[in-house]
């Protein structure tokens, strides 16, 4: 059986009436052309070219069978034109998991309304944690997720990075001074993640850099971590995005090499391509321009 696709350069040939013609017309390489002509001829067995000084001619069979091939070419598009309408007819809910800041600032950012907007038939709904929700278990659809994960299972595409940062509040710097390096940070009292959330990045890193340091407060989202350096409590990891967003907030030395990890997009492969997740991941890939200052900052 030959590559459908193979059935492209042929036609392109036969509009264009050379290789190299054809190449332009197609955006590629006139080899590649060439190639795919040869491998086509070989698949089917019959000439369907002729080489010649002035350029390419089709064979009688060629010829015979060129209305065969625009109609095949045709068929392909109106297929992948139906799946692109059926993605954009999608109806129902997708079910998004990301941190609750992270849903705030899509939503702010107008990123929802325009997918909205393309997709009128589909509401996306926040399921929002810090801990990474089960999608083999049906809890969430699609997760925006940053750091490490132990499940091979998911797929997905990485559409930004996460950097992490210190810092204080301006109250806290003008009282206490601020931390210049991991070094110092045990000489300030700090804002971390609770027990529960032991093997988060940041967690182990201030473990290794700060193991005698003291703690002025403990949280599990970085909500809450934002909140307690706003505070004035201490010094706190995190999110670039989100620090340098806060007003009261200075970024005191960062960001941290450690504590950078990537930003994905994730979902179970048994759910990867249903319309909405279809839709969605789409939409998203298409939007990591707009997502940049949203998840890095």
């Amino acid at each position: 059986m030959f590559d459908w696709n193979d059935l492209r350069f042929l036609l392109a040939v036969a509009d264009a009436g050379s290789t190299l013609a054809a190449a332009r017309a197609l955006g590629v390489n006139q080899s590649t052309v060439q190639r795919r002509l040869a491998e086509l001829e070989a698949r089917l067995g019959q000439r369907l070219v002729e080489r010649l000084p002035s350029g390419y001619r089709l064979t009688d069979l060629g010829t015979a069978v060129l209305p065969q091939a625009r109609a095949v070419a045709e068929a392909i598009d109106t297929f992948a034109q139906a799946v692109r309408d059926e993605g954009r007819s999608a109806s129902g809910v997708v079910r998004v998991t990301c941190p609750e800041p992270i849903a705030f600032r899509l939503d702010q950012s107008g990123l929802l309304d325009r997918f909205h907007a393309a997709h009128p038939g589909l509401k996306v709904e926040f399921v929002l944690s810090d801990k990474y929700v089960d999608l083999a278990r049906g809890e969430a659809d699609v997760a925006l997720r940053s750091g490490d994960t132990d499940d091979n299972v998911l797929v997905g595409r990485k559409i930004a990075d996460s950097l992490w940062a210190i810092y204080a509040s301006r109250n806290y710097v003008a009282a206490h001074g601020a931390p210049e390096s991991p070094a110092d940070l045990a000489k300030h009292p700090l804002i971390g993640f609770e027990e529960t959330m032991t093997r988060h990045r940041a967690v182990t890193w201030l473990r290794e850099v700060a193991p005698d340091a003291t703690y002025a407060a403990r949280n599990t989202s970085v909500l809450g971590l934002i909140y307690a350096a706003k505070a004035g409590v201490g010094v706190a990891p995190l999110p670039m995005a989100l620090g340098d967003a806060e007003p009261d907030l200075v970024r005191v030395f960062g960001p941290v090499p450690e504590l950078t990890r990537p930003w994905r997009i994730l979902a179970h492969p048994d759910q990867r391509h249903a319309p909405g997740v279809e839709a969605f991941f789409a939409f998203i890939l298409g939007e990591t321009e707009a997502l940049r200052p949203i998840l890095s900052g």
